[in-house]
């Protein structure tokens, strides 16, 4: 799903909680931004908002392919989209590897929507 102005930066949102997802684009698109909203990391992969997303919203644990090995791809591919993880479970090896590969922060879920808000502004610049 897709929806805001096409001039504001686009965030988008990998989560395979469709009910998460789509709360979280409510937020940020009521805050001005375009949102994009993915059921998967290999949904993201393959579509071609990937070049255009100024900040990527990845739930850590998914099916196929995790929020991890979501940004591992694209870093290893020379794509440098600031992230920001959620999470529901985050132990203390996944934080530092979620910091270690360049996550901008890792939120646990249920989070301060205006700490999600700051590092948003802090991926795209405003």
């Amino acid at each position: 799903m897709e929806y805001g102005d096409p001039k504001e930066p686009l965030i988008s949102i990998v989560d395979d909680d469709i009910s998460f997802r789509e709360a979280l684009a409510g937020l940020l698109h009521s805050f001005g931004y375009s949102i994009a909203t993915f059921e998967s990391g290999p949904d993201f992969l393959v579509s071609d908002r990937r070049y255009t997303t100024a900040c990527l919203i990845l739930d850590i644990q998914m099916p196929r392919m995790s929020g991890l090995d979501l940004q591992a791809k694209l870093v290893e591919q020379g794509q440098a989209t600031p992230v920001i993880f959620v999470t529901s479970r985050a132990d203390v090896h996944t934080l530092s590897r979620a910091m270690d590969a360049g996550a901008i922060a890792v939120l646990c879920k249920p989070f301060d929507h205006g700490q999600l808000l700051t590092y948003v502004r802090m991926a795209v610049g405003g």
